[in-house]
C-alpha cells in the first residue's frame, strides 16, 4: 500500500479551496484567485503550494492553462480517509456512483435517453462535492483555459437553472455545448474559455435550454 506524504495545514486549505471552486463553478481556481482568497502576496506563492501538492500526489497540474489543476482520484481516497471528523463528512463516505457516459445526442431527444448512453462507469462519490447524474465526453478545446480538454469526461448534474459564471451543458437547437453561462438584460451569452473561440449569443426566442451544471472533471484514463 502506498502512503502519501501528509499535507500541511496550508496545503490542505488550498486543496479544500480547489474542491470548493470545482463544486461551485465546475472549474478549478486560477493561481491569482487562490492568492487573493488566501491572502498571498503574489500568484507565485500559490504556484509553489500547487507544485508541492502535485509532488505529494494530491493534484495534477496541466501546463498551458491558468486553470490547469485536476484532482486525482487516488489522492482523494487517501486524503478523505485520513481527514478528521470536521472534514470527513460527507466526503469520506466511500460509495460507488453509476454514471452513464453520454455520446452523441440526437436532435430534440432527452440527453439521458437510452440510445445516447455509450457505457456506464462506476466511480467513488468522494470525487464530487455535488452528486453528478452523468458524464459527458468533452469535444474540442473551447474550454481549455478552464482546464477542460478534448477527451475529458465532464461530470454533470442535471438542472435547468444556472447562475452567472457557472459552467453549463446547454442545448442550442440540435447542438449540445459546454460553456460558461452569463445572462444579460437582452440575451444569454455562452462564453468559451479559449480566445480562439467566439462567445455564443442566444437572442430571445431562439431555441435554448440548460441541460446541467459541471460539477467535476475526470480524465478518461482514470476510469480504464
Amino acid at each position: 500500500m502506498i502512503t502519501r506524504p501528509k499535507l500541511t495545514d496550508r496545503q490542505q486549505q488550498i486543496l479544500d479551496l480547489i474542491q470548493s471552486a470545482i463544486a461551485r463553478t465546475g472549474a478549478p481556481p486560477t493561481r491569482a484567485e487562490i492568492a487573493t482568497e488566501l491572502g498571498f502576496k503574489s500568484a507565485n506563492a500559490a504556484e509553489e503550494h500547487l507544485q508541492a501538492l502535485a509532488r505529494k500526489g494530491a493534484i495534477e497540474l496541466v501546463s498551458g492553462t491558468s486553470r490547469g489543476i485536476r484532482l486525482r482520484s487516488d489522492a482523494m481516497r487517501s486524503i478523505n480517509a485520513s481527514r478528521n471528523a470536521e472534514y470527513a463528512s460527507p466526503l469520506s463516505v466511500l460509495a460507488q456512483l453509476a454514471l452513464p457516459l453520454i455520446g452523441r445526442v440526437a436532435a430534440g431527444s432527452p440527453i439521458l435517453a437510452q440510445e445516447h448512453i455509450d457505457k456506464t462507469y462506476y466511480v467513488e462519490n468522494s470525487l464530487f462535492q455535488h452528486k453528478p447524474d452523468y458524464l459527458l465526453k468533452v469535444r474540442g478545446m473551447s474550454m481549455r483555459d478552464a482546464g477542460i480538454m478534448d477527451g475529458d469526461l465532464l461530470a454533470v448534474q442535471t438542472t435547468h437553472d444556472a447562475r452567472n459564471g457557472q459552467i453549463v451543458v446547454a442545448r442550442l437547437g440540435d447542438e449540445v455545448t459546454v460553456k460558461r453561462f452569463m445572462r444579460t438584460p437582452n440575451a444569454i451569452e455562452l462564453h468559451p474559455e479559449n480566445p480562439d473561440y467566439q462567445t455564443i449569443i442566444v437572442e430571445p426566442g431562439e431555441p435554448f435550454e440548460i441541460e446541467g451544471l459541471a460539477v467535476g472533471l475526470i480524465r478518461n484514463t482514470m476510469l480504464m
